[in-house]
């Protein structure tokens, strides 16, 4: 897929000026969108169901809490990693765990404890001998759903850093709403940017501009990595927001009996060098709802 030729870049070349267009066409990145599979697709991920694990890998849990639940996996060699922008690994699985529980024992995005301890990422090699795994009592799992893929074109929010460093002073990100994406003249992009979102929808996706519900979801993973109110703190929060790209963003979906609190979804981060290394336990987490 052309990114200069996605949909979202011919909204900007219709709405903006011939210099915003630009910008805007510039800052557009691949991901790969999972979609419920067809009858001519090939599997690339599923979600719910047992997931296959080698035998020596423990079920997740947190302690005092209980066992995680399955949320998904993806089959990396069937995503076309070529044509993303982040070193997903050429093959093996990625398996994806979150604690669906409820009252204190939920994951809480600020809590560093709760995201580090409440959700998993977990890699598993091809040449592993894996089989179906049974959840344990307490993790119930969500009905199966087999999805395909098809590479897309993903836009940052106007939150997000790389938008507000492109059109405006990045220490003041108050000023989005002077950007051309906020449409603040009712030109029609921010109608081409929904109808396109839409057709997309659920958003389950891997690599890419995250679709964050209530902001930037690049500010709330940092969060987990450097709590705190100190300069210290914020100043590693702010290097590490920068630095994060999506992994995975699983939708709430019907299909699959997930609802993620109300009409919410799960991201997970990480940064290039962890991913490149495959250093699956620097992964971050946050998730949002309406």
């Amino acid at each position: 897929m052309q990114i200069s030729e996605s949909p979202l870049a011919q909204a900007g070349r219709q709405y903006f000026s011939e210099q915003d267009a630009e910008t805007w066409a510039g800052l557009l990145r691949p991901g790969f969108q999972l979609r419920a599979l067809e009858a001519e697709g090939s599997v690339t991920a599923y979600l719910g169901g047992d997931p296959l694990l080698p035998k020596d890998v423990e079920w997740p849990v947190w302690e005092g809490h209980g066992p995680l639940h399955f949320v998904g996996a993806v089959d990396c060699g069937q995503v076309p990693s070529q044509e993303l922008d982040i070193p997903l690994p050429a093959s093996g699985q990625l398996l994806f765990f979150y604690f669906d529980g409820l009252g204190d024992s939920s994951v809480t995005a600020t809590d560093p404890d709760s995201v580090s301890n409440g959700t998993r990422v977990i890699y598993v090699p091809e040449e592993a001998e894996i089989a179906p795994r049974t959840a344990p009592e307490g993790a119930a799992p969500y009905p199966r759903l087999l999805l395909s893929g098809e590479v897309i074109a993903t836009a940052p929010d106007n939150e997000n850093a790389a938008l507000i460093a492109a059109f405006g002073d990045p220490d003041d990100p108050s000023g989005y709403c002077d950007y051309p994406t906020a449409d603040p003249n009712g030109t029609g992009f921010w109608e081409a940017l929904t109808a396109y979102r839409r057709d997309h929808q659920p958003h389950h996706q891997i690599g890419g501009y995250a679709l964050p519900v209530q902001g930037a979801v690049e500010r709330e993973g940092a969060q987990v990595v450097h709590p705190g109110e100190d300069e210290a703190a914020i100043g590693a929060r702010k290097q590490l927001a920068s630095q994060l790209v999506l992994l995975a963003q699983i939708d709430s979906d019907s299909r699959s009996g997930m609802n993620w609190d109300d009409a919410g979804r799960l991201y997970w981060m990480i940064t290039r060098e962890d991913l490149a290394a495959g250093r699956f336990d620097k992964a971050t987490f946050t998730w949002q709802c309406e």
